[in-house]
């Protein structure tokens, strides 16, 4: 896997959160489960703490619905 640090780290995580929860949000079949799961595993990989996972959560949510909450 290649080093990834910075603003590189944070667009690949905030990236990962984004899809994650676009295709969350996609019906039955249209919805990659193993790619959501690999994604989440990647993910969680790259996250610290529950923090930070809280953070980018909210991040991907505003993303793909333009609101916060």
């Amino acid at each position: 896997m290649a080093h990834l640090a910075g603003r590189d780290l944070h667009l690949v995580k905030k990236a990962l959160a984004i899809a994650i929860l676009a295709i969350e949000r996609q019906p039955g079949v249209f919805q990659s489960t193993s790619d959501m799961d690999d994604m989440k595993l990647l993910l969680g990989q790259l996250i610290v703490s529950d923090t930070e996972l809280a953070h980018y959560t909210r991040a991907a949510r505003i993303a793909v619905t333009g609101k916060p909450d």
